[in-house]
């Protein structure tokens, strides 16, 4: 009944919503080194949401996967034109870059099965950590000079891992979305992937920060989800939206079709949280969001690595089950 509410009270607010148009193009990377929290998916629905409303919006994959470009209905078989080009061959970004058939101001830089070597042979090359940001300006100043729109906003989609393929995304960005699945020990990574972003903000990228953290998989019906993301909001309260995505069938069934659950299915509960939650990124100043966390990105490792220490030192019965019976203890441990 609580989900219905909610969701009856995000189509009222969101009907017909049109999402500010950023001053400048806005870049950001979609990261966490765990697996499983929904990098993917947070990156073509939160890209489709923005399209869907009326910006210009491109996603790069740079996930060998390719699961963003599936999910965006492009084509990525091996031999298609995709970032592995671009990044290792210096192929212009504009001759892979394709339209999502789904959405007229969504596009996608598809990822194919080429990418999974780019790895070791990006270790040779010279400015390998800053090849993606070139061809990503030369194509947004090609835009502009052939006289077509600029685009609003670029998101950058992560392998799980913290190899060169991810430098490459955390040097052409200006902002981090970490994606958190509300699960126990889901900041357990968080710590390491901080610590990237300071090296990287260090030596590569000063303008590099967290600008939002948001909550995935969120069942309001456990106390351990409950936890998880109360502990999360009062660690980093600036970064992390308001908005939650719940567990969603309808998300998980959408890329089987080639397709983001925004097309999928508008009227979902999945649907309407990743709308509500693009139009919190659209409406959240960046400057504002960028003032509170570059100075703070030591805070943040510490929080990360404070709130892990705790559940390993002191772990809660909340944070064993779906509330408080015992009996559902063992199950989830050993699931962990």
């Amino acid at each position: 009944m609580a989900q219905i509410q909610e969701d009856a009270r995000r189509r009222i607010e969101l009907r017909g919503r049109k999402f500010p148009r950023p001053a400048k193009t806005r870049v950001i990377t979609v990261a966490n080194q765990k697996g499983g929290v929904g990098k993917t998916t947070t990156t073509v629905n939160m890209a489709a949401a923005l399209a869907q409303a009326g910006l210009n919006v491109l996603v790069l994959d740079n996930d060998p996967q390719g699961n963003a470009s599936t999910a965006l209905g492009v084509d990525h078989r091996a031999g298609t034109p995709s970032i592995y080009e671009v990044l290792v061959e210096g192929a212009p970004m504009a001759d892979a870059v394709q339209q999502s058939p789904d959405t007229p101001n969504l596009w996608c830089l598809p990822a194919t099965i080429d990418l999974s070597g780019a790895e070791i042979e990006l270790v040779s090359m010279v400015a390998r950590e800053t090849r993606l940001r070139t061809a990503l300006d030369q194509y947004l100043e090609g835009r502009i000079a052939a006289g077509q729109e600029p685009i609003d906003y670029v998101f950058v989609d992560c392998p799980p891992s913290l190899g060169l393929l991810t430098v490459n995304a955390f040097v052409v960005a200006r902002e981090v979305l970490i994606p958190i699945q509300c699960e126990y020990y889901a900041l357990e990574g968080l710590t390491q992937l901080l610590k990237t972003i300071q090296l990287i903000q260090a030596h590569l990228n000063p303008q590099l920060h967290v600008s939002t953290i948001l909550l995935t998989m969120y069942d309001a019906r456990t106390n351990l989800a409950q936890q998880v993301a109360q502990e999360v909001r009062e660690h980093f309260p600036d970064v992390t939206l308001r908005t939650a995505v719940p567990r969603s069938v309808r998300i998980s069934e959408a890329p089987s079709y080639g397709q983001t659950v925004m097309t999928y299915d508008a009227g979902s509960s999945g649907a309407l949280a990743y709308l509500e939650a693009a139009r919190e990124l659209a409406e959240r100043a960046e400057t504002a969001a960028g003032r509170a966390v570059p100075s703070t990105a030591a805070r943040a490792w510490q929080a990360a690595e404070a709130m892990a220490s705790a559940h390993s030192s002191n772990p809660t019965p909340a944070s064993n089950g779906l509330g408080d019976d015992a009996g559902a203890a063992p199950q989830h441990q050993e699931e962990l």
